[in-house]
């Protein structure tokens, strides 16, 4: 396992489990809390939803939730020199071959450490010799192991080739559990059906497809459950739970339990670990434990029907779901000062999408008119949308030219405005940020505009100094009002880039920009930790799906996800504001 600067944070996960497991293998009874410890960090990584190379330049990595003091100095030690003497002393005595296995399901690092030297395993495809040595009766040969587990493992090696990256997209796992529900939803025997976990909690990317059902029925439902037309095959099945992998080797569990019951569970299962860990230990300075059965108080058990009693009886205001992260949001429910998040319903007008509008650009354009998007617009509600194609490109056209092009957009807005009474459609524009910060639409083009946003497109890789500095001077022109996906990342594609926040936070509040919270699921940019601590601060954010397709701004829900993750409240978008007092925000003085 390679370590090195710029690992993200799959790779970090990764070699956090690598070393649980190493300590595992040594000696687990001595090395308990240690294995716990780093198991704990992976999971808190993995769940960041932003990377912690981009935390550890902010100087904030000591305050992730779940990270301790000495894990997060190992951290340190690998963003600054790209090496760790602790984690290379650890891993040393354990086979490449053996840390290959351990994201085989069913094969623990104690069985992969001993696949690894019985077999004399190589390093270099692992898996295909172990899928030779199952065949010829290797493995069922070595004591402990048998046909069954030879079996299991072969079965293992099959569906871990075809696995996906270990997570997935938060609107994919949404159209995954959408589908069940949609399934179970006509089952006499479901009363309730809920999403669970990150899900439910709409982390950026999930691992699992998790439900619940309260029902009276269990037997019922799992048999409607794990009838699933759209499965490959049932995992396992319980009298109470079950599993089905499905196509996309994706995982999907389903819990059932009694109605009486069912908000113990439902909240047991929703909270990250760090989350559930806290609300444990505050439970027990009370005198009380906690379990998805209920609240047990004096050896007597009290079933909790719903959530909100459920943390009324710890004496705390319920928690919304994505709070529910181990990063404050106890504390301030026992003080019942959890913010009003912001909700969908807030929401006035969308401020960043793309027409098909011929504006001649580098870039992608839409698929739907602006006539669609308006027609959109008003099925949504809204009062106002912005149409932010990208900027005209440069290349293969001269300063008159452009003008032109811009001309004729300005010309078209006022048209659809005209034709459309009851929405008001913004003229704005999407403008790339030049490596230097220029921006490649002058003042005369500027003036046309409503508003524009600016993006980075290119040149990822400059230093932060470098890539704040490019911001910043992209930013100072008065008629640009928001910075559009910031980071410029792309979930399981491409790590942010690496700015100063604390400068670019300073900025805004100074010239009334804003930040936009890009609800595309592929960006889901900014990060929910960088919009809390715009939040704090008082920065004003946006919200807009960057549309291409009229569809597109159905996605508006996952940018309000992120806010709430954010701990966000009305107040702080700009976008929940009216018509009237939106148009006042765009008066240049």
């Amino acid at each position: 396992m390679k370590i090195h600067k710029d690992m993200t944070n799959g790779e970090i996960a990764e070699l956090f489990r690598a070393v649980a497991a190493s300590y595992q293998i040594e000696n687990e009874n001595k090395n308990k809390f240690r294995i716990i410890a780093y198991n704990r960090a992976a999971d808190a990584i993995e769940h960041l939803g932003t990377e912690a190379k981009d935390i550890f330049d902010e100087g904030d990595l000591d305050d992730v939730s779940g990270i301790g003091t000495s894990i997060a100095a190992h951290l340190n030690e690998i963003f600054r020199s790209g090496k760790s003497r602790h984690f290379e002393k650890v891993l040393r005595g354990i086979p490449k071959a053996a840390l290959a296995l351990l994201d085989v399901e069913g094969i623990g690092p104690k069985k992969a450490y001993r696949l690894a030297e019985e077999l004399h395993l190589p390093d270099k495809n692992t898996l295909e010799v172990l899928k030779k040595h199952a065949g010829a009766g290797d493995i069922a040969k070595l004591p402990g192991f048998g046909e069954e587990s030879q079996s299991d493992i072969l079965t293992a090696i099959a569906e871990y080739k075809e696995k996906p990256p270990a997570r997935m997209l938060l609107s994919t796992a949404e159209e995954y559990a959408d589908k069940i529900i949609e399934w179970m939803s006509v089952s006499k025997g479901v009363k309730l059906i809920d999403k669970l976990g990150s899900l439910r909690r709409s982390a950026p990317t999930v691992g699992d497809v998790d439900l619940s059902v309260a029902s009276e029925d269990s037997k019922s439902v799992l048999d409607r459950f794990t009838g699933y037309p759209n499965k490959i095959r049932v995992i396992n099945r319980g009298a109470k739970s079950a599993s089905l992998l499905l196509p996309g080797n994706v995982r999907a569990d389903l819990k059932v339990e009694s109605p009486a019951t069912y908000g113990a569970l439902l909240q047991h299962f929703t909270g990250s670990k760090h989350h559930n860990v806290a609300l444990r230990e505050y439970a027990l300075k009370q005198g009380m434990s906690l379990s998805e059965h209920g609240i047990k108080v004096k050896g007597k058990l009290t079933p909790v029907a719903d959530e909100e009693k459920f943390y009324k009886k710890l004496g705390m205001a319920w928690i919304p779901p994505e709070l529910r992260e181990g990063a404050g949001e106890i504390e301030a429910a026992l003080k019942n000062n959890l913010p009003k998040l912001v909700d969908l319903k807030d929401i006035k007008g969308d401020l960043q999408m793309h027409s098909s509008f011929d504006i001649e650009t580098s870039h992608d354009v839409g698929a739907s008119s602006m006539e669609e998007l308006m027609q959109k617009a008003k099925e949504l509600n809204y009062e106002y949308i912005a149409f932010t194609e990208h900027n005209p490109s440069q290349r293969g056209h001269n300063y008159q030219q452009i003008l032109d092009i811009l001309k004729g957009k300005q010309e078209k807005v006022i048209r659809v405005n005209e034709r459309v009474k009851e929405i008001k459609a913004f003229n704005s524009l999407e403008i790339d940020m030049l490596p230097d910060g220029r921006l490649p639409v002058d003042d005369k083009g500027l003036e046309m505009l409503d508003f524009a946003l600016v993006s980075i497109h290119s040149s990822f890789k400059k230093s932060r100094e470098e890539m704040t500095k490019r911001v910043l001077a992209g930013l100072d022109h008065p008629r640009v009002k928001i910075f559009a996906h910031p980071t410029a990342r792309l979930l399981e594609k491409r790590e942010g880039v690496e700015l100063n926040w604390e400068k670019i936070f300073d900025f805004c509040l100074k010239n009334g920009k804003w930040i936009e919270i890009n609800a595309d699921p592929h960006r889901l940019d900014l990060p929910d930790f960088l919009i809390r601590d715009a939040v704090k601060l008082g920065v004003k954010l946006t919200l807009g799906t960057d549309s291409h397709h009229k569809d597109g701004m159905d996605n508006m829900r996952y940018g309000v996800a992120m806010a709430r993750r954010g701990w966000a409240t009305k107040g702080d978008i700009v976008n929940t504001k009216s018509l009237p007092d939106f148009e006042k925000l765009l008066v240049i003085s």
